[in-house]
């Protein structure tokens, strides 16, 4: 029988905590006034997995080695980025880890260029099952007939997903 790990969480200092969030913010590209929800305090959760920051109880920020991104979890930040809308085909493939192909997707919502995260969602649920890393600009992708267009990063049911539902 395994054993529950017990994640300790702790306040960051408020220094520390606007150097993140002014750092994520460039990452995905959004103002201030665009995530008024993401401000000090935020909580740490340490795991195998990478350090999960908590606004208000609710897992928003990923640090993962050097990358930070938001979790599948946090609305407020995934309501204001780009998406890339999946059909119903694609969503077991992305929800095991592969990466989003041409084929599979419905459209885009928003803009966004090579680097940029974007979430995945699906097209019946409209619910987000990934973020993902542009390889290309939104008006390259939209032309694109075949191949890889998206690289997945976090998805649904994935580790950090599950430390996720651990910890919160």
């Amino acid at each position: 029988m395994k054993m529950a790990t017990r994640v300790n969480r702790r306040f960051i200092r408020e220094k520390e905590a606007r150097k993140l969030l002014s750092e994520f913010r460039k990452i995905i590209n959004l103002t201030v006034s665009q995530l008024p929800a993401l401000k000090p305090p935020l909580e740490l959760a340490d795991t195998k997995e990478g350090e999960i920051f908590f606004v208000d109880n609710n897992p928003v920020l990923v640090r993962s080695g050097v990358d930070i991104f938001p979790t599948l979890k946090s609305q407020t930040v995934l309501s204001q980025m780009p998406k890339a809308v999946v059909n119903s085909g694609a969503v077991p493939h992305i929800c095991n880890g592969a990466d989003v192909m041409a084929p599979g997707i419905v459209q885009f919502e928003g803009v966004f260029s090579k680097g940029n995260m974007v979430v995945v969602i699906d097209e019946n649920h409209r619910k987000p099952i990934a973020i993902v890393v542009a390889l290309y600009d939104t008006k390259t992708a939209e032309t694109l007939k075949r191949g890889k267009i998206l690289k997945n990063i976090h998805y649904v049911g994935d580790k950090l997903w599950k430390a996720i539902k651990m910890v919160n």
